[in-house]
């Protein structure tokens, strides 16, 4: 336990997310940036045909980004991400300029969603998504763990929600 201003703060061990999210990432940044090139490639061709510039002057920095992109920023993105799941609460912590560590109480659970979008099926991962009470940040959610972890974190939570006395 730390301190910090008289209160004792529990330090939490964060737990990575599954190495398939990375392809995730990857692929949607892909994705992106393959709209990016294509548009520079028209660029491209229309600076050649009207100006008689070389081919490569608009894609090539683009191609190049969306590779440095692709390859270094989004891996340090992956990395930066983790949470831990507690018998009273979950953490989920992302970032790299601006850090963010939220804790969600179980008590102030309302509603659990556990979603795969194809690119998540295909790399075996889901979205764990909590709806709590109140209304700045009442969403919370947690990318790129397995299913059966997501499955099994939302039977914990409703277990504690339909163990809660109203």
């Amino acid at each position: 336990m730390a301190h910090k201003g008289g209160m004792a703060v529990e330090l939490v061990k964060l737990q990575s997310l599954e190495r398939g999210f990375l392809t995730v990432l990857r692929v949607r940044s892909a994705l992106g940036w393959l709209i990016l090139a294509a548009m520079a490639a028209m660029a491209d061709g229309y600076l050649q045909w009207r100006s008689g510039f070389p081919p490569g002057v608009v894609a090539g920095p683009v191609v190049a980004l969306a590779l440095l992109s692709i390859v270094v920023l989004v891996p340090g993105r992956w990395r930066r991400w983790g949470y831990a799941f507690t018998d009273r609460e979950l953490h989920v912590a992302s970032g790299w300029l601006t850090r963010a560590h939220t804790i969600v109480p179980l008590s102030r659970v309302q509603h659990i969603d556990v979603s795969q979008g194809p690119i998540e099926r295909s790399a075996g991962v889901a979205t764990l998504s909590l709806h709590t009470a109140g209304t700045e940040n009442s969403l919370v959610v947690l990318p790129g763990i397995s299913r059966q972890r997501a499955e099994e974190i939302r039977d914990a939570i409703r277990g504690r929600i339909s163990d809660a006395p109203w």
